[in-house]
């Protein structure tokens, strides 16, 4: 199923038709972020007719998805006069007013033409409520109870990116590491919206710093065991894993670069030097170095600038290098212990964790401001902040709930969501690049 929802998913409409598209457009990155009202029709298989089976099923796992959306406001059913039942999915036959009059910009209809039992087509369309122009169409083909949530997430992602121009989060999938024990510890992978946890590690020691590569095929991580240091290596491709030593016994916050290759912070004598590895795992050359510590790389989507934690001022700071002259920028100017900086993909902010008197806290430096923003605030500690390839979502560490979660915030802060890991505490999330934004 996978594979025909990612080759066969069919546009509804011909290309010729596009001009007469909607045109709302959502800015969820600047200061004033907008709030989109929408509204689901209920699915129907024909006119008057609702589909109370897959339907009903897919119609709840869409809702599920748009709720974790902070811009988003779903159109209670019961303040639609009349109701949403509809006796068709498209103009002339559905009553865009009703919905407009409810306070939602725009509706999703869902009409199932075969019936929503066995192995069926489901259409998806979205309109303006107050024009009734089409935002976008999509039918997908071959639909099973199994494949709901798969149809929801694609459908969630066109939905998101037709919107911001970026459906990045419905697609990614993030890595993370759960302890079971002492020195035991290993990778897992979950859906931002809490599906599919898997374990894709399961070796004796502790893993720390999952990080993917750009293509989907790998994780690498740092793993510790009671002997030693090593760079893990998960492929995809095989599900096998590799553990790789290098001289001095120090392996620290592995990432790769956008051509596959991965940059790590080893031993090099007094301090750790930050080497970049060649497709093989081997070391390439020096990224940076200086008489103090440097770990913690990490890269924009060109692989032009770097950000990574020195203690080069003292107590650990981040910084930015340009790869391309070799100037190294001071990022965090507040604060005397920042660390676990992540670049956005579009390189214009770093989210770090900074020491502060009451725990950890997140913050966002903008580089092109030069405006910082604090955008969590405990309970607890929170660390560990990731950027999505959306450079708005970002996934951390806390133990605010007590045990240590994985959460969800954005670049502006706001209520942090936890994503359920099952038991056992959880931390290092660490987004992948899905296909479609590379």
């Amino acid at each position: 199923m996978k594979k025909i929802l990612l080759f066969m998913t069919l546009a509804l409409w011909p290309a010729c038709e596009s001009a007469a598209y909607a045109a709302l457009r959502v800015d969820i990155y600047g200061p004033g972020q907008n709030i989109v009202n929408l509204a689901l029709a209920t699915p129907i298989k024909g006119p008057q007719a609702e589909a109370s089976g897959m339907g009903q099923t897919l119609q709840h796992l869409v809702e599920q998805n748009l709720n974790i959306l902070p811009f988003m406001r779903l159109t209670s059913p019961n303040a639609v006069l009349g109701g949403t039942l509809m006796a068709g999915y498209e103009p002339p036959n559905f009553d865009f007013k009703r919905f407009q009059l409810a306070g939602s910009d725009i509706v999703v209809t869902t009409f199932w033409p075969g019936g929503d039992s066995g192995t069926k087509a489901v259409q998806m369309r979205v309109f303006e409520t107050n024009t009734g122009g089409r935002l976008f169409g999509k039918e997908y083909p071959n639909v099973t109870t199994r494949d709901l949530p798969e149809v929801a997430d694609r459908f969630c992602a066109d939905l998101l990116e037709a919107l911001t121009g970026n459906g990045a989060f419905f697609r990614s999938t993030i890595a993370f590491v759960k302890k079971t024990g002492t020195m035991s510890a290993n990778v897992w992978l979950i859906k931002p919206m809490g599906r599919d946890l898997r374990q894709i590690t399961n070796m004796p020691g502790e893993a720390l710093s999952p990080a993917w590569s750009p293509d989907g095929r790998f994780v690498v991580f740092s793993h510790i065991d009671q002997k030693s240091h090593a760079l893990g290596v998960w492929d995809h491709s095989n599900n096998k894993v590799q553990r790789i030593r290098f001289p001095g016994n120090v392996v620290i916050g592995p990432a790769f670069m956008p051509d596959n290759k991965v940059a790590v912070a080893l031993s090099n004598g007094k301090y750790p030097v930050i080497f970049l590895l060649n497709h093989v795992f081997q070391k390439e050359r020096v990224l940076e170095q200086s008489e103090a510590i440097n770990v913690s790389p990490t890269f924009d989507r060109t692989g032009t600038k770097m950000a990574f934690t020195s203690s080069r001022m003292g107590g650990p700071q981040i910084f930015l290098k340009d790869l391309n002259n070799g100037s190294v920028t001071r990022v965090s100017r507040n604060g005397a212990y920042n660390s676990e900086a992540n670049l956005s993909h579009d390189g214009t902010l770093v989210v770090y964790s900074r020491m502060t008197d009451f725990g950890h806290r997140i913050f966002v430096q903008d580089m092109v401001t030069g405006m910082e923003r604090q955008i969590s605030f405990g309970p607890g500690s929170d660390e560990q902040p990731s950027f999505c390839a959306d450079s708005y979502f970002i996934a951390f560490a806390s133990s605010r709930g007590g045990g240590r979660g994985i959460y969800l915030t954005t670049r502006h802060g706001g209520d942090a969501k936890q994503i359920p890991t099952g038991g056992g505490p959880a931390s290092f999330p660490r987004w992948n690049t899905p296909a479609a934004q590379k």
